[in-house]
């Protein structure tokens, strides 16, 4: 049996696994959504900003997806 202390070092880096593995698509996705916000705030054309905005909501579900699969929670789909 574990002690907590235990559970708890195994569950951070469990956490800091899943943190590592995910960054890259976080960053993406974190990017993906600044680019919305710059182009909304310099008033890009509407398609554009609809376009920048779509991306942004994409690469967020792919983080999640991503996160839900890691915990066991969710298989990947293929599309």
């Amino acid at each position: 049996m574990r002690l907590p202390s235990q559970m708890d070092e195994a569950m951070k880096r469990t956490i800091r696994g899943l943190t590592s593995a995910g960054e890259p698509l976080i960053l993406e996705a974190t990017a993906a959504l600044r680019r919305y916000h710059q182009a909304e705030d310099a008033g890009e054309p509407p398609e554009q900003v609809e376009r920048l905005r779509v991306l942004a909501e994409s690469a967020y579900q792919a983080v999640t997806d991503y996160q839900l699969y890691a915990y066991g929670l969710q298989p990947i789909t293929k599309h």
